[in-house]
């Protein structure tokens, strides 16, 4: 009865919801964790104080309170699918209060150390082994990192067909297969241009590997972490804080919230403003910093 219903929610997920093959590996560990430590009684039975002494149970085990929030939103959407198709009356989800994350601003690179990563390509030593188009691939994928704010999925499954020089736009797959046309700037145009003629990359998947096949996300992120360690930047830096570099350099330049939700595919606005708590501390500190009365 449990692994019906919970095969028959991953199903909708997949086929009615579009959501990515990441959301549903995470969902289905999530209700399968669940399961392991409260096997009884059946979906339709339990009640708010099971999910709170699971709660309690998984922060005394010391799990990461982003981890305990991702769990809990997937029972929480498995028990309103069972309401909304399978006749369960409440949510008791909805009874369970769940700990606030700490509020942590978004790291981001620097003009400077931006500048120096986007370079790096061109200036590392070329290693004999590798494609000579390969420096001008990971110049360009940079580039469009940088330029478009894209996640890191969104940028691994982007086709040649995605990009319109023209317009200067790629056409962008986002979370629950959502599309969005998103801007291109002139010298990310320019690096993938380049990218496409030397390696002869005329349709397909855009970022290719020696073999020819589309690159992985981990092997962008891979990338990533040689250039940064080329240009002095801690390798903790992942391709996510590309895009929140992306975000907090255009509210600094005056873009409006409302633009740059769109341009990120946030669905809630709310999600974006953690960017303008990163330019206002970005002014306090400038305030300080040149006011003679700071």
């Amino acid at each position: 009865m449990s692994d019906r219903l919970v095969e028959q929610f991953l199903e909708h997920l997949e086929v009615e919801r579009n959501v990515s093959t990441r959301t549903l590996i995470n969902y289905r560990h999530a209700i399968g964790t669940f399961r392991e430590r409260v096997p009884e009684p059946a979906w339709k039975e339990l009640r708010a104080d099971h999910f709170r002494r699971y709660l309690f149970e998984r922060m005394k085990a010391g799990i990461a309170k982003p981890t305990v929030r991702l769990h809990f939103a997937a029972l929480r959407t498995f028990f309103r699918f069972l309401v909304e198709r399978h006749g369960l009356k409440d949510n008791p989800l909805k009874q369970v209060q769940l700990p606030k994350l700490d509020k942590k601003l978004p790291v981001v690179l620097n003009p400077r150390q931006i500048d120096s990563l986007l370079t790096a390509p061109m200036k590392m030593e070329k290693s004999d082994k590798a494609p000579k188009w390969m420096p001008k691939r990971d110049a360009a994928i940079l580039e469009l990192f940088y330029s478009s704010g894209l996640r890191l999925s969104e940028l691994a499954r982007l086709d040649v067909s995605a990009i319109d020089p023209y317009n200067e736009t790629i056409r962008v797959f986002g979370k629950g297969r959502k599309e969005r046309i998103v801007p291109v700037g002139s010298l990310a145009l320019e690096a993938i241009q380049q990218y496409r003629h030397a390696a002869a990359v005329n349709s397909g998947p855009l970022f290719i590997n020696k073999s020819r096949k589309r690159l992985s996300s981990r092997s962008v992120w891979l990338t990533l972490k040689r250039y940064l360690d080329h240009a002095g930047i801690p390798s903790n830096i992942s391709p996510h804080k590309l895009r929140h570099s992306f975000a907090t350099h255009l509210l600094d330049a005056g873009a409006d919230l409302r633009s740059v939700q769109t341009l990120l595919g946030h669905a809630s606005l709310s999600t974006t403003q953690i960017y303008t708590h990163v330019t206002v501390e970005r002014l306090k500190r400038a305030y300080d910093d040149a006011h003679p009365r700071a």
